[in-house]
């Protein structure tokens, strides 16, 4: 009998005549095998009558055992039930093809395939994770990673969507063109393979910008004996500071005076407001890419007014229109212009001009074209004036206040005669304290009714509306326009009437 050794199997075989019937045969197919790397793996090698035959495990050329004898000088390796591989904790380098062999005349074999899966490692980000570039400029931000299945490198941005408005992108590179400061912030590169967990790191950008500002409000409205904060919101990289100027003079801290700045957002907080502090202000930013500068105004005039009236009146021919309007002084004045909506406005936008100080207009009645007509009314304690612009067709009323309101909201309303049934009209308005007009408001459209709708009652003619004849009892010269905007219920007049004040 001999002693069967791999290395001498073949030749040991050629003195023995085996019958086939005998020969072992394997009850183990080739397989692959996917291992996550430091786990173990059992690769079987299952023989049916193995006989006196000597079973081998080789990788390529090196042998890791023969029958029950351990070849390889590797810990990790061993072999359990029969004859089955053991590699414990495996390695990248574990993985190849295994063999195991019967040593018969002519050898027979299966290899079993192991590929090591390796979660992904992030072994590169650009700049270390951190970088700085210029506004205008453009950068790479790269990341690459290893591991087994190679990784899928996905970007994306903490607390915000990627400059092109993707939520997360798949390149290893992430270009960004001409940046601003809007795309600085914080990168994350993440590496994936479906083996383990994923991996994240950080790029922070940082982009180099001289001083960007902007105004919480151009215009604030404020009132004397009141409090007012003027905000400018800074951005800057590296952080700028910032200065504050009232016309030419730069502002210190005092005890009426306090500068503030929390992050971006830097405050002149004024307190009990004097008539001198009105004016213009202006915060200057400055770091060591530039230097920017913006303007704010403090102002005692109202702010704009706004509308509170219905948009579709209760009448045919009349409208009630009412408005409230904040200011911290009291309203002295009101300005209200409006106009018909004409079916097809045009390309002439139709805007009124400011009519400042409407009330101190003076009138020529001796020129034959005319282009303003006017109409007195008493409203409340005082007067009302009605003016038509016939080069736009706007009407303006100037109103005296009829409420004594020191400060806050104050209201007024006022009923709009000789309207034309269901049709549409645009209604702006300003208003007077003794700190000069507010700015014309936005543009208000109502509209008149079609059908007359019954109600308790129905405003009627004023009493304070004169007629002609009560106006030449006062000896007042009337001209009369040819085309007149007014209903037959006002009369047009122009004239020096200095009875109620209106002209000097």
């Amino acid at each position: 009998m001999c002693l069967i050794v791999l290395v001498f199997a073949e030749s040991c075989q050629a003195s023995i005549k085996v019958d086939p019937a005998t020969l072992p045969t394997f009850l183990t197919s080739s397989q692959m095998f996917k291992v996550t790397e430091k786990d173990t793996v059992i690769l079987p090698c299952e023989v049916s009558n193995p006989g006196p035959y000597v079973l081998a495990w080789k990788k390529g050329i090196a042998v890791l055992s023969a029958g029950n004898v351990k070849v390889s000088p590797d810990p990790r390796i061993s072999l359990v039930d029969g004859y089955s591989l053991e590699i414990k904790e495996v390695t990248p380098q574990d993985g190849g093809d295994y063999v195991c062999q019967i040593g018969t005349l002519e050898p027979r074999e299966i290899t079993h395939t192991v590929e090591i899966l390796v979660p992904p490692r992030i072994n590169y980000v650009s700049s270390n994770g951190r970088v700085e570039v210029k506004k205008g400029s453009s950068v790479r931000l790269e990341c690459r990673a290893n591991g087994n299945p190679p990784p899928k490198i996905t970007w994306s941005r903490k607390n915000n969507v990627l400059p092109s408005g993707d939520q997360t992108l798949v390149t290893p590179v992430l270009t960004l063109d001409k940046v601003d400061r809007h795309q600085a912030g914080v990168y994350k590169c993440t590496a994936s393979n479906g083996v383990g967990q994923d991996v994240t790191q950080d790029i922070n950008l940082h982009v180099l910008y001289p001083p960007e500002i902007s105004v919480e409000k151009p215009l604030v409205h404020s009132g004397e004996g009141q409090e007012a904060q003027l905000v400018c919101i800074v951005h800057g990289e590296n952080q700028p500071e910032v200065l504050w100027y009232r016309d030419t003079m730069q502002l210190d801290t005092t005890e009426r005076r306090i500068m503030e700045s929390r992050g971006s957002r830097h405050t002149l907080l004024i307190r009990k407001v004097h008539r001198s502090d009105f004016g213009n202000y202006t915060c200057v930013a400055d770091n060591q890419l530039g230097k920017t500068r913006k303007s704010v105004q403090l102002t005692g005039k109202p702010n704009p007014a706004k509308f509170n009236s219905a948009t579709r009146g209760n009448w045919r021919d009349s409208y009630n229109i009412s408005w409230a309007v904040e200011s911290y002084s009291p309203i002295e004045e009101y300005k209200l212009l409006f106009r018909e909506l004409p079916d097809n406005p045009g390309s002439d936008d139709g805007h009124p001009q400011p009519l400042h100080h409407q009330s101190q207009r003076k009138f020529n009645p001796g020129r034959e074209n005319r282009t303003h007509g006017a109409v007195y009314y008493n409203v409340g304690n005082g007067y009302g004036r009605q003016i038509i612009d016939r080069r736009a067709d706007w009407r303006n009323v100037i109103l005296p206040a009829t409420t004594a309101a020191s400060s806050g909201f104050q209201s007024m309303s006022y009923v709009i005669r000789g309207l034309v049934p269901g049709q549409s009209y645009e209604a702006k308005v300003q208003a007077r304290n003794k700190f000069g007009w507010s700015p014309v408001s936005e543009a208000f459209t109502f509209q008149t009714t079609d059908t007359e709708l019954t109600f308790p009652e129905r405003p009627q003619t004023p009493r304070h509306v004169f007629e002609e004849n009560d106006l030449n009892g006062f000896g007042i010269r009337i001209y009369r326009s040819s085309a007149s905007l007014l209903s037959t219920e006002a009369v047009i007049v122009c004239v020096a009437f200095r009875f109620f004040g209106f002209f000097n």
